[in-house]
Formats: structure tokens, C-alpha cells, sequence
């Protein structure tokens, strides 16, 4: 049996186990878990905007991609001093609000980072999302669809940024002012759903069951909701490619970029030449879209 390689690292004077640094984690890039943890480094401070605070599923790769995975909720015992943890339901997250928290989980082969849509202790949203999620594992219309989203919540006064999910699907990014609710989100989002049905009945559907979506391309406005989650923007997806859910600019979706483009090996590359797309973008006047639908508080 061959002998665990073991070693640390000190990270903002806080000491990280490292084992087996030299374990394919996507063995097709030839990815280690060391250069998995250089990777981490050097994508945390866009990374970690978008889970600070936040409720924290991860999935863990034990053995690297592809092999056997599982999503953790629940922190795992021991955790190191500088881990912090917050309670809902009955489950302690995870709270990634650092550099030394991301590489310990970057050696715990923690691939994926799901946070929740809302801070711990909070029931608002912190942005908006969209889901456009394919019915077939390849999908060459998905920029076209991501596109008529685009273009529809223009229409509506808001701006917004696309992003890779990291596997076939794409986001549509709304940042928004604190205040606004899911269930006035939802609201919009599902007539937004319903007019690109309607004008694109062939392309979009809002059937929530996948077996009766055909081919068509699911307009998920439900899955952003308190207590569930979504791929953070810049998190690495356990997928062929080792590719990471990457915002995008609108001309890249009109020349129909692939979600396979941007990847561990490129995204350094990406972001010192666009930079984070969201963060760029001002938060949006969805408080327009909600009171020209006249959509009520509870209570009102």
C-alpha cells in the first residue's frame, strides 16, 4: 500500500494539513490536489465574495474525477479553530469566509461550492438567478436561450450578467438592492418564464419534471429560494474539463461561446483580463419591474 504523503501549509498564520499533493483530482488535466490548491489561491478573492457568510454545500471528490462523491451540509468533526459554522434546521454549514477555510476544504477534495442564496441568520436574497437548465446533455441552442433572457429583462429596465454553470446550463445574474424577496423574485421570474414560453415555445419550458421537458430548455425561476442553493459564480465544477462556472459578457454569448471554455487551466487568464462582471454591474431596479406587476408585500 503506498505511504500517505503528508505536509502543511501556514495561511494567515493558520496551519493547513495537506495530504497527498500529489493526487489526481482530474486526471485527464492532469489537475493534483497541489495544483488544485494553487488554483483555489488564486481564484479566492472572486470565489470567496460570493460565499462569505453563506450557507455552504460542498461535494467531495475523495478519490478525484470521475469516482465516488458526496454532498456535505453538515460540518465534519474535528473542525480546525479557524472554521466557523452556522446553524439552520438542524445543520451546521459551513461559513467559507476565508483563504485558510477554502484551501482546508480544497484538501478535503471539496470540488464543488453550493452556498445558499441568502446570508446565514437572513431570509432575503443577495442577488437574483435564473436557471436555464438543458434537458439534453449536450445543448448547442443554450447561448440562444441565454440570450431572449437577456433581452427580455432588458426590456424591463435590468441589466444583467450571464454565467456558465460550469456544466451545460447558464445563469442569468441580477444583482439586486436588500430588501426585495424571494417570493416577489419568483413573481417576476415566472413572467419572465411564461412570455419566453410563450414567444419560444419550442425552446423553453417550464415543466419541472425532466422526463416531460422533451428537449427543451427548463426556465428554473423556482430554484431560487431561501434554503436552496446554486453553483457560486468562479466555483470549479467535478466535470470533464475541470471547468469553472464562469460570468460572461453578452457579446461572448452572441458569438455563442462554449461552457467548456473556461476551465482550472484559464481562468487565472480570464479574470486578470475582464475581472468579475458581476461585481461590476450596480444593483438593478427590480423595485420597478415588482411595482409596475404590482406585486404585494404580505401584510399589504
Amino acid at each position: 500500500m503506498p505511504r500517505t504523503v503528508k505536509g502543511s501549509i501556514t495561511i494567515e498564520g493558520y496551519e493547513i494539513p495537506i495530504t497527498n499533493p500529489n493526487k489526481p483530482l482530474w486526471p485527464e488535466m492532469g489537475i493534483t490536489k497541489a495544483m488544485y490548491l494553487q488554483k483555489l489561491a488564486a481564484i479566492a478573492p472572486y470565489l470567496l465574495h460570493y460565499c462569505q457568510n453563506r450557507l455552504l454545500t460542498t461535494i467531495r471528490y475523495p478519490h478525484g474525477v470521475p469516482g465516488e462523491f458526496f454532498y456535505q451540509k453538515n460540518a465534519p468533526e474535528p473542525l480546525p479553530d479557524f472554521v466557523k459554522t452556522a446553524e439552520q434546521d438542524g445543520i451546521h454549514y459551513i461559513l467559507l469566509n476565508g483563504l485558510p477555510e477554502l484551501l482546508w476544504l480544497g484538501n478535503l477534495a471539496a470540488l464543488e461550492f453550493h452556498p445558499s442564496l441568502h446570508y446565514a441568520g437572513n431570509t432575503l436574497p443577495c442577488e437574483w438567478m435564473i436557471d436555464l437548465d438543458p434537458s439534453r446533455k449536450e445543448e448547442p441552442r443554450i447561448m440562444e436561450a441565454a440570450s431572449i433572457v437577456g433581452k427580455v429583462l432588458h426590456s424591463l429596465g435590468l441589466d444583467s450578467v450571464p454565467k456558465t454553470s460550469g456544466a451545460t446550463g447558464i445563469q442569468i445574474v441580477i444583482p439586486i438592492n436588500q430588501g426585495i424577496t424571494f417570493d416577489e423574485l419568483r413573481v417576476i421570474g415566472h413572467f419572465v418564464g411564461q412570455f419566453v414560453t410563450q414567444k419560444h415555445p419550442d425552446l423553453f419550458t417550464l415543466e419541472r419534471l425532466k422526463k416531460h421537458r422533451s428537449d427543451k430548455i427548463y426556465f428554473d425561476y423556482l430554484q431560487h429560494y431561501h434554503g436552496k442553493t446554486l453553483a457560486a459564480p468562479y466555483t470549479p465544477r467535478a466535470r470533464t474539463g475541470a471547468t469553472v462556472s464562469t460570468p460572461l459578457l453578452w457579446k461572448e454569448v452572441e458569438s455563442n461561446v462554449s461552457p467548456l471554455d473556461y476551465h482550472l487551466l484559464n481562468i487565472e487568464e480570464r479574470l486578470q483580463a475582464v475581472g468579475d462582471l458581476i461585481a461590476a454591474l450596480p444593483p438593478q431596479p427590480v423595485e420597478q419591474v415588482i411595482r409596475h406587476l404590482n406585486i404585494k408585500k404580505p401584510g399589504r
